[in-house]
């Protein structure tokens, strides 16, 4: 039998790629399925960033740059945290990753090992859990519920600090819920984690386009708390560049470095082309590029629930960010239909991919399989489909 190491066993595969690829697998058997399994918006990226990366290529901008992206860029990612978040930074506290994912692996890796622990609310992103556990620390999960918007409270997160914890992460506006943090829940959050020594938050806002409260707030703008923050943004939500691959990362320079020496070892710098694309949509005027496809995923969203209140049983939140709903499920469980009980919303998920050919992820996925996720980056007429099957596979389980 070939041999894998340990730590190729421990972690899981993703549950969003992994349904994506049956997905995938169902549409070659020619089965019509509506796949709202991926967090990837349906619009292409904007042309002017098209046209950056291909004059990049004319100007053969194609050979080895700084590991971190080149300076300019990283100046520019200064200025973009300086306008919108109202945060300062100096360009050798930016990692530009490929991906928002190898940044948060970066962060992990640097800040935690073997004894420590780290605080992630439940429900979270899918790879987070994956990561501790690949860092060799162990994962600490906080429930959080329904009724209170699926935020975590100061409270808790008091209540769950030890000797051993080493770093909380959490994303806002949040995968899977699209709960958005407050100011005042962020500060109470800050407050709280400030007063442990060598504690640290990895703060993913890689949604922060996509809001629809006014305006973001950022973890990194309370000054006593700043130099423990590890900011993770990107370009693929917001600026619909999902394959360009290019992620963010911005923390205090020694943890930078940190991170730019384990990069250095795994991939080097990121594509030179993509950097250039990342260059010119930190400079993006926000109303004309990005608020025209925020705007759409509202009227989605608002689409999306008013569809959902016919469907018996369903409760969710109103989301206030990102392009999900994560609706609880569980006046299913103990139905059944063809034989087949419902006992949790991994039950629920197979069950409408074969009823209704409609493609979601478990919320076991994001750590409660009383959900499951639903992600409205499609267009409106898949939306009334998707839902329309829905309804109907539903009011078969008795």
């Amino acid at each position: 039998m070939p041999y894998l190491s340990q730590r190729s066993q421990n972690i899981s595969e993703s549950q969003t790629i992994a349904m994506a690829r049956k997905s995938r697998e169902l549409k070659a058997q020619g089965i019509d399925i509506i796949s709202l399994s991926l967090g990837e918006p349906d619009f292409p990226t904007p042309q002017i960033i098209k046209d950056a990366a291909k004059k990049a290529i004319d100007d053969n901008f194609t050979y080895y740059t700084h590991v971190s992206g080149y300076v300019e860029l990283r100046q520019a990612i200064c200025e973009k945290f300086k306008r919108d978040n109202k945060v300062t930074y100096t360009p050798d506290e930016i990692v530009v990753s490929t991906g928002a994912k190898q940044s948060i692996a970066n962060a992990v890796l640097c800040l935690v090992g073997p004894g420590d622990e780290v605080i992630v609310p439940s429900p979270y992103w899918v790879s987070y859990i994956e990561l501790i556990k690949l860092a060799g620390a162990t994962p600490v999960i906080i429930k959080t519920h329904i009724d209170n918007d699926f935020k975590v409270t100061p409270e808790q997160l008091e209540k769950n600090i030890t000797s051993k914890t080493r770093m909380m992460i959490f994303s806002t506006p949040c995968n899977p819920t699209g709960s958005v943090y407050t100011k005042a829940e962020l500060k109470a959050i800050a407050e709280i984690i400030i007063k442990h020594d060598e504690l640290y938050i990895i703060s993913d806002e890689i949604y922060e386009h996509i809001n629809f409260v006014e305006g973001h707030e950022c973890m990194a703008q309370f000054d006593f708390i700043k130099e423990r923050v590890v900011l993770i943004n990107g370009v693929s939500k917001g600026f619909s560049m999902t394959g360009w691959r290019g992620g963010i990362l911005a923390a205090p320079k020694w943890l930078a470095q940190a991170c730019d020496k384990m990069q250095g070892q795994f991939t080097s710098a990121t594509c030179s082309i993509t950097q250039k694309a990342i260059h010119k949509a930190m400079e993006l005027d926000y109303p004309t590029y990005i608020k025209p496809m925020r705007d759409a995923f509202l009227k989605r969203r608002d689409l999306v629930l008013s569809l959902m209140k016919d469907i018996p049983g369903l409760k969710t939140n109103v989301p206030q960010g990102a392009f999900y709903v994560f609706p609880e499920v569980s006046y299913y469980f103990g139905k059944s239909y063809n034989g087949k009980t419902i006992n949790n919303a991994t039950d629920i998920s197979l069950f409408l991919l074969d009823e209704a050919h409609v493609a979601l992820v478990p919320g076991a996925a994001f750590g409660d399989d009383n959900y499951i996720r639903f992600s409205y980056a499609t267009t409106e007429d898949n939306l009334k489909e998707a839902l329309k099957r829905m309804k109907d596979a539903f009011a078969k389980l008795k």
